[in-house]
């Protein structure tokens, strides 16, 4: 199951305002974020969808996507596998609670370039 996927937008501030209004008839509203870095808006199920500042320079993926786990062992797991087939390290599995405080994720590059992350919501 997906659980977030992160778009970059050239001003946050406008398209934190367009897809609050845009979004209003789904009643998705923002969870949390980051002045100036990026937000995210709760569409059901524990998914987000997530706006980024782009940055004038390259970013450092242009993509980012997290897969849902449902257990803190799936995050590990996947996190090796990734590893082991050639990805490059960007988040160790971890607690993430600048998020909330049962995020349990992990960090990947892909061979492309884009940030795969995993993350458990279940604590312990």
């Amino acid at each position: 199951m997906i659980d977030h996927v992160t778009i970059p937008v050239s001003d946050l501030v406008s398209s934190k305002s367009f897809y609050e209004k845009a979004l209003t008839p789904f009643n998705y509203q923002i969870s949390f974020g980051e002045e100036g870095k990026f937000w995210a808006f709760d569409i059901g199920n524990g998914a987000l969808f997530e706006i980024s500042q782009y940055k004038e320079s390259a970013p450092l993926t242009s993509f980012h996507m997290a897969f849902r786990a449902n257990r803190r062992e799936q995050v590990k797991q996947f996190y090796e596998a990734a590893l082991a087939a050639g990805a490059k390290c960007n988040g160790a599995p971890g607690l993430r609670p600048q998020y909330t405080e049962t995020y349990y994720a992990a960090f990947i590059i892909d061979p492309s370039g884009h940030n795969i992350e995993v993350v458990c919501h279940q604590p312990g």
